[in-house]
């Protein structure tokens, strides 16, 4: 039965990958079937959409998600401070060593900025790694990012273009906290209909990553053409960079070989969206807006081959409570 769960996961993941690299293409061969129709321009979407998905992520969200908290304090800590300490400081990195124009540039540090990816959990559980740490984890940055986001992108991409955190931070609230609270809320009230919202909202939230990917590529598609291998160079470094660091980071702090493995995939996984949303608010959705809109394929690609690849080499020591089917697969 597992290992069927384990199988639809993995299929699953595999045919989201290959709807964004289809969205990517398209929207950059026929840019404008992802720009307008009639008057109504289609970035004005994004938001709206990232507020679903965000939703989405509230109804799969209960009290005992911050259990882990609880139980092992000092992982959740581990994993969110890396998160939030590599990423962003390879981000600046590689924003400084690329000679990217400014605003690609603080493309490239917001996505490092940004919380953890949605689609970890899913990546966790195929990678046999420990799921309830890494639910823990995506969950405890998505609520630190109102905060952590705007003094990270004040500090690191502010050279880049002017950043204004009350601002970003009131943005990040209203794109990520509210939607999880009114989600929260539903998932209480309609309990008994939770089966049914956490196999949908999944489906939606997959569906509104896609669009947004491809919006944001079309609306980009001149930058992109002139930057677009470089800069997917340096997004797949920042990735691959981040899953690495974040592996041994974790094995500096004595953790075990699962928790290991969740901290390199929570710590290698951004949510792209919501840098993308950010992208949006500031008016630059077709510069600061690319390093994210690439960052989704690329990541899920090589989380999947990562994830695959642990899945097929179970660790050896088994953490407490690490078989928990994910909550959140998009």
């Amino acid at each position: 039965m597992k290992s069927e769960t384990n199988a639809k996961s993995s299929y699953r993941n595999l045919i989201y990958t290959a709807l964004i690299i289809a969205a990517v293409a398209t929207a950059l061969a026929f840019p404008n079937l992802f720009t307008q129709v009639g008057d109504f321009q289609l970035k004005r979407l994004i938001v709206p959409l990232l507020q679903i998905i965000m939703l989405g992520m509230g109804t799969t969200m209960a009290i005992k998600d911050f259990e882990g908290v609880i139980k092992q304090p000092r992982a959740v800590f581990v994993g969110v401070t890396c998160h939030f300490i590599i990423m962003p400081l390879l981000g600046y990195t590689l924003a400084n060593s690329f000679s990217f124009p400014p605003e690609i540039a603080a493309g490239v540090v917001l996505i490092g900025c940004s919380p953890s990816g949605l689609a970890s959990n899913v990546m966790c559980f195929i990678a046999k790694a420990n799921v309830p740490l890494s639910i823990t984890v995506t969950t405890i940055s998505t609520l630190l990012a109102p905060f952590v986001m705007p003094a990270l992108m004040k500090l690191l991409a502010g050279q880049f273009i002017e950043i204004s955190f009350w601002k970003m931070m009131l943005e990040i609230m209203q794109i990520v906290i509210l939607p999880v609270i009114v989600g929260l809320i539903l998932n209480r009230i309609f309990h008994k209909s939770a089966v049914f919202i956490n196999r949908v909202m999944p489906l939606v939230s997959m569906a509104g990553i896609v669009l947004i990917v491809a919006i944001i590529t079309a609306a980009g598609r001149d930058s992109l053409l002139t930057v677009g291998w470089t800069l997917a160079l340096c997004v797949l470094i920042h990735n691959l960079t981040g899953f690495f660091l974040g592996y041994w980071s974790a094995r500096v702090f004595g953790m075990d070989e699962q928790s290991c493995r969740t901290v390199a995939i929570e710590v290698g996984l951004q949510n792209g969206g919501l840098a993308s949303g950010i992208a949006v608010q500031l008016g630059k959705v077709a510069t600061v807006g690319l390093a994210p809109a690439l960052f989704g394929p690329i990541m899920n690609t090589t989380g999947s081959l990562l994830a695959t690849y642990w899945s097929q080499r179970p660790p050896k020591e088994v953490a407490v409570g690490t078989t928990s089917t994910p909550q959140t697969a998009a």
